[in-house]
């Protein structure tokens, strides 16, 4: 696995990532606000965020992370690709760049997530019942322990 900052070609793979995901994990997403949110994410996030990929064997991105400060803004692996390490070594890549603790906002109704990123040693901190665009998808702050 390699780890590097993100190419405007990347665009149409973290989409893919992202939608894999997604799909997998945010059950909880009316159809009308995963099409809106991808459609963001499509024109808006991916192609002007900075970004850092995962990468398999062959360069095919199977995650990525955004990270502004300590604060991760997002942090997506394939389903595909999921439980082999990927966001781990993403986290830590992230904890290394920030230097300090890192913080995470994680929907509420997404276990998976959120029993991911407990294991990474975050501590919840704070809560929001809805999410950054006033959506009915309640947010859980974390912050890392140490």
């Amino acid at each position: 696995m390699q780890i590097r900052p993100a190419l405007p070609d990347d665009t149409p793979a973290l989409l893919d990532v992202w939608r894999s995901a997604v799909l997998a994990t945010h059950g909880f997403l009316c159809a009308d606000d995963f099409a809106q949110i991808e459609a963001q994410v499509a024109n808006d996030y991916l192609p002007h965020a900075p970004l850092w990929v995962a990468c398999g064997a062959q360069g095919v991105p199977l995650g990525f992370l955004g990270l502004t400060g300590s604060q991760v803004d997002t942090l997506f692996i394939h389903d595909t690709a999921r439980g082999q390490g990927l966001g781990r070594a993403l986290l830590a890549h992230a904890r290394q760049l920030a230097g300090t603790p890192l913080c995470v906002d994680v929907n509420e109704q997404n276990p998976q997530a959120v029993g991911f990123y407990e294991r990474m040693g975050f501590v919840q901190v704070g809560r929001s019942p809805r999410d950054g665009q006033g959506r009915p998808y309640p947010l859980l702050h974390l912050r890392q322990t140490d």
